[in-house]
């Protein structure tokens, strides 16, 4: 088993994409990604470190039933993790969004993960310079940064690898550290 789970929320299968990229530049460290709509609690505490993904739907919300997508995701995932002890849980996200055709709740999604994992308990590592994206708002900004990767693959789809490797170098030393 890898040191790193990977878990995510996906409607359209962009953020599933970057989940496998992520396992695959991780290598062994990481075990392959699982969609949170087939995942238990128990399988996210297996794991020292997480990395958590989703996409940003509707009106800034969480992927699932309410938001319009196919199946459950975050949006039923998450309400499981209310009473769970994260404590000493290392903590990277990602999201993805639209920042030109939803640019005023860019990424909102985030930050819905990140004050869950936060209020179990989780240290969360890895936030993202807002710099070289355009947009009016995001809930996900916090101090002056992301809380995590933030990938536009509408309109920057060519500087999605070079983030995720810029990324993973600040994030996979925190995530290995024992």
């Amino acid at each position: 088993m890898g040191k790193i789970g990977i878990f995510f929320g996906s409607d359209t299968g962009n953020t599933r994409r970057v989940a496998k990229s992520i396992h695959k530049k991780l290598g062994d460290d990481a075990d392959a990604p699982v969609n949170v709509n087939k995942a238990t609690v128990e399988d996210l505490l297996k794991y020292d470190a997480l990395i958590l993904g989703t996409p940003t739907l509707g009106d800034g919300e969480l992927p699932g039933l309410t938001s319009g997508a196919g199946a459950e995701s975050w949006e039923e995932f998450l309400p499981k993790l209310k009473d769970v002890d994260l404590s000493g849980k290392v903590v990277a996200l990602f999201g993805l969004g639209d920042q030109e055709g939803y640019g005023h709740e860019f990424v909102d999604a985030l930050i819905f993960i990140y004050d869950q994992v936060i209020e179990c308990g989780a240290t969360v590592v890895g936030s993202w310079p807002t710099d070289g994206y355009s947009f009016e708002a995001s809930k996900a900004v916090v101090e002056g940064d992301f809380v995590g990767l933030v990938l536009d693959n509408d309109n920057q789809k060519d500087q999605t690898e070079e983030r995720i490797d810029e990324w993973l170098e600040i994030v996979k030393p925190e995530l290995l550290a024992d």
